[in-house]
């Protein structure tokens, strides 16, 4: 959780996180851009209530998170690691990150330090930019990175490439963050928002019942937490739903389907 901070005992400026929603995307931007976007506790505090929000909402699928300026996040704003329980509260962010409902997108565009990596590693797809960097500079600033951050860099990466991140501090740029399945796609900086405009819609335009239910029950699967009533439920659900029935008919008259979510 440990970030890069030019002035560690400053309050970050700008203005505080904005959450949009269109239809069935939701798009979370962060707006300090001159100091790369770091988060200050007030700000966790913010997402969080973001993705409850949007959680609550049945008709939003797809939860976008962005960012202003050249710089994705600098993660925790060091200077207010006085403030609380600075680890356990951006532990908890990234657990609502992981575990929100809607299918997630991280669009990283520039720099992605400390604690803001691990944001990233909780969404279900990363798309960067040929400008990407970065690192985790826990070791040199002697914190601990927490719990959940750890574990997703294990399952995520690797762990021979989270031992090399977490403990050399060691940079990467976009090529090497694709190499090691940091990122899932890489595109020039001019099209980050055409590539997650598009990947949004294809997300957005899937049987609800059937996308939702299996980014539940893949993350549980890898966890080793899955509730076989619980998925035996959900199937049952989606096999009699009107979307299914839709499905088929829309491939019978080649039309596109039109999908409710029941």
């Amino acid at each position: 959780m440990s970030e890069k901070s030019d002035q560690p005992s400053a309050r970050s400026s700008g203005l505080a996180p904005d959450l949009a929603v269109a239809g069935p995307i939701a798009t979370i931007t962060l707006r300090r851009p001159a100091m790369a976007n770091r988060l200050d506790p007030e700000d966790l505090a913010t997402l969080r209530g973001f993705i409850r929000e949007v959680n609550a909402r049945s008709d939003v699928l797809v939860l976008r998170l962005c960012a202003e300026g050249p710089n994705f996040c600098a993660g925790f704003n060091i200077g207010r690691l006085a403030d609380g329980n600075a680890g356990a509260n951006f532990e908890a962010l990234a657990n609502e990150l992981e575990y929100a409902r809607p299918v997630t997108i991280a669009a990283i565009n520039g720099g992605v330090y400390g604690g803001a990596t691990d944001l990233a590693l909780a969404c279900d797809f990363r798309i960067g930019t040929e400008t990407n960097q970065m690192f985790v500079p826990a070791a040199r600033l002697g914190l601990l990175f927490y719990r959940g951050g750890l574990q997703r860099y294990v399952s995520r990466l690797g762990l021979n490439m989270a031992k090399k991140l977490l403990l050399t501090a060691a940079t990467l740029d976009a090529t090497q963050m694709l190499a090691c399945g940091f990122l899932d796609t890489v595109v020039a900086p001019a099209a980050l928002r055409d590539e997650v405009e598009r990947l949004s819609g294809e997300l957005a335009g899937m049987a609800p019942l059937a996308l939702l239910g299996m980014k539940k029950h893949l993350n549980r699967i890898a966890q080793g937490t899955l509730d076989e009533d619980e998925f035996a439920r959900d199937v049952a659900r989606a096999d009699a739903s009107h979307d299914l029935r839709e499905a088929v008919l829309a491939r019978k008259e080649k039309r596109k389907p039109v999908f409710r979510g029941e």
